[in-house]
């Protein structure tokens, strides 16, 4: 069930099954012009999906809000770390008028980390989901939220603005948080997560297979979101973006994807995306 376990040593090759098409095709060229047209940013590209041909492709994105440049560096991820930009006070008009160029029926938020602002950027983010609200009053929102820094009254901002999915994600298991994810904290999530579930809107989260996690804590994992009322769950592989982030420990198969969704079904998850190549935001438009 497991290729290479040590698939950063030597000259170890990617597998087959995560092999990706380039982006090319009239939709994709149409979504890139119009977000590089609003110089609006994507988790899409600002983290280099390897989904992004197939769903630029389809005509759908996932915007980054709050800027392109992050106040955290966790070992997994290639968004920008640094000193962040003032808030563009134009954003989420852009962003509304960009939904509605593409005429998206569902839209997929999330942000970079900003510690450096009182809020966490929770009052931007709320600005944004009405102002889609307003202009595209017919398009389903699922935001993928940060944690706000453990400050649960930045939450309720988002919360109280009624997404139709809010996703906030755990990315890998307990024993592995400390190393793999800068500032936040397993139990944190697992509170944010709690709250979500707790106000009646869908609650949502995700982890990274391939970082050295065990199936048993995978499985762990699964039952801690069940436990605080996580109803939708993705998992899939994570993939070294550059040399200074974290090696891949092993390349998890097909078939050990297809094993863990069934488990994460039988666990009571409503819906579960558990392939190689899924993310967060890989087909959220059937998650609603």
């Amino acid at each position: 069930m497991r290729e290479n376990q040590n698939p950063d040593k030597g000259n170890a090759r990617k597998p087959d099954w995560l092999k990706i098409k380039l982006p090319n095709g009239e939709s994709y060229l149409k979504v890139k012009g119009i977000i590089e047209q609003q110089g609006l940013h994507t988790i899409c590209s600002s983290g280099r999906c390897p989904n992004m041909g197939e769903c630029w492709g389809a005509g759908t994105a996932t915007f980054m809000i709050l800027g392109e440049i992050c106040t955290r560096s966790c070992k997994f991820c290639a968004t920008k770390t640094g000193k962040p930009l003032p808030l563009d006070a134009d954003e989420p008009g852009k962003i509304a008028n960009s939904v509605k160029l593409l005429n998206l029926k569902h839209v997929v938020l999330t942000s970079v980390d900003r510690d450096d602002l009182p809020d966490a950027g929770a009052t931007a983010w709320a600005t944004t989901i009405r102002k889609i609200r307003e202009i595209c009053p017919g398009t389903t929102i699922e935001t993928l939220v940060p944690d706000f820094g453990g400050n649960y009254t930045n939450l309720q901002l988002v919360i109280d603005e009624c997404p139709e999915i809010i996703s906030h994600n755990l990315e890998t298991v307990r024993r592995l948080t400390p190393e793999v994810r800068s500032a936040a904290q397993y139990d944190r999530s697992l509170q944010v997560i709690r709250q979500i579930a707790a106000s009646c809107v869908t609650a949502k989260s995700g982890i990274m297979a391939g970082l050295g996690e065990s199936e048993a804590e995978v499985l762990d994992t699964m039952d801690d979101l069940r436990m605080v009322g996580c109803s939708i769950f993705t998992i899939g592989q994570y993939l070294r973006p550059t040399k200074d982030h974290l090696p891949v420990r092993e390349y998890v198969t097909p078939e050990q994807f297809e094993k863990y969704r069934q488990i994460a079904l039988d666990k009571g998850f409503t819906h579960v995306e558990s392939k190689p190549l899924v993310r967060s935001s890989y087909h959220a438009e059937k998650h609603v």
